[in-house]
């Protein structure tokens, strides 16, 4: 009888062994992430990765908060909600430093500005970039990519218009449509399919403004604690983000989930990719620095641009190669 119920204590032992050796293997790190504007090609690749499978591959799960624009996210990211704020404005990033904000960069979000674009109803009077003066023109909230990129565009054109914050991309297209605001402000995919049925007409896009062409236009970021105590779930997170970036760009299965994501008809879904250029999404480096700290200087993100030290305290990508 002892026997037997020696053998089974040892069977029982053995399998609780390996049931708890089984469990590491299976556990995926959580990692919580903002992203803003829900449904967007380029600040889709946490959602589309992890539908993909790809971050699972590298052993993490998602756990992912949409918010309206970046700089929600990155309010997220420093109260501690999330470990994580993708496609956050960079100059905002910059200044959100420069106040003591426990925050670094980990990568470069997208370069440059082919999603953004102005748009006005289809019998507005607006016809052409000079038009906007004296307009009521939309971006999302201060400090935000389209902010930067609005006021990039008004010092292009020497333009007296009226910079207006209108929230998330839908209110915008509400407020735009109402009168509310006279000219509103999208990003690809968003609105391409009132354009293709003539609701509204594009006056100006963000490859207009020769100034957001060449630097990085919104960035990924973590807070210090993340940094510090979780590099090796960012490194992951990093190589994940790069791989289902270029999966997005080969693979059709990708379009396929991303129509399923974003909800939008095919006929936009296949434009999506054309619009926003492979190369627009390089993760692993910052574009032209001191053209973001001028930018960000002469529009009040910044009192002054940052040293040498704290550019190599806040921007760690190399880090987590």
């Amino acid at each position: 009888m002892r026997r037997a119920v020696r053998s089974v204590v040892r069977s029982v032992f053995a399998l609780a062994l390996l049931a708890g050796f089984a469990v590491p293997a299976a556990a995926q790190d959580v990692l919580k992430v903002a992203v803003p504007q829900r449904g967007s090609w380029d600040a889709g690749v946490p959602e589309l990765g992890q539908r993909g499978g790809i971050f699972k591959k590298h052993g993490l799960q998602l756990e992912i908060l949409y918010t309206s624009a970046g700089p929600e996210s990155i309010q997220a990211l420093i109260a501690g909600g999330v470990d994580i704020a993708t496609a956050s404005g960079v100059s905002a990033a910059f200044g959100t430093f420069a106040k003591g904000a426990p925050i670094r960069i980990i990568g470069s979000e997208i370069i440059g500005s082919p999603d953004l674009f102005w748009y006005v109803p289809a019998n507005s009077p607006v016809r052409k970039i000079e038009d906007l003066n004296g307009k009521a023109v939309a971006f999302s909230l201060t400090g935000s990519s389209s902010h930067a990129a609005l006021l990039a565009l008004v010092a292009q054109y020497n333009l007296k218009l009226k910079p207006t914050s209108t929230g998330s991309i839908s209110a915008t297209i509400t407020q735009t449509m109402t009168g509310q605001v006279d000219v509103g402000f999208g990003a690809v995919p968003f609105g391409l399919d009132m354009v293709e049925d003539g609701r509204v007409r594009i006056i100006v896009t963000g490859n207009d403004v020769v100034a957001l062409r060449t630097r990085t236009g919104r960035v990924n970021i973590t807070n210090v604690a993340t940094f510090t105590n979780r590099k090796d779930a960012l490194a992951r997170f990093n190589r994940a983000y790069k791989e289902t970036v270029d999966w997005m760009y080969s693979d059709p299965a990708a379009l396929k989930i991303y129509g399923e994501f974003s909800g939008l008809p095919d006929t936009i879904v296949r434009k999506v990719r054309e619009l926003m250029p492979k190369d627009s999404m390089a993760t692993d480096r910052i574009v032209g620095v001191d053209q973001i700290m001028a930018e960000a200087v002469q529009n009040k993100f910044l009192a002054a641009p940052l040293s040498k030290e704290q550019l190599a305290e806040l921007i760690r990508t190399g880090d987590l190669q």
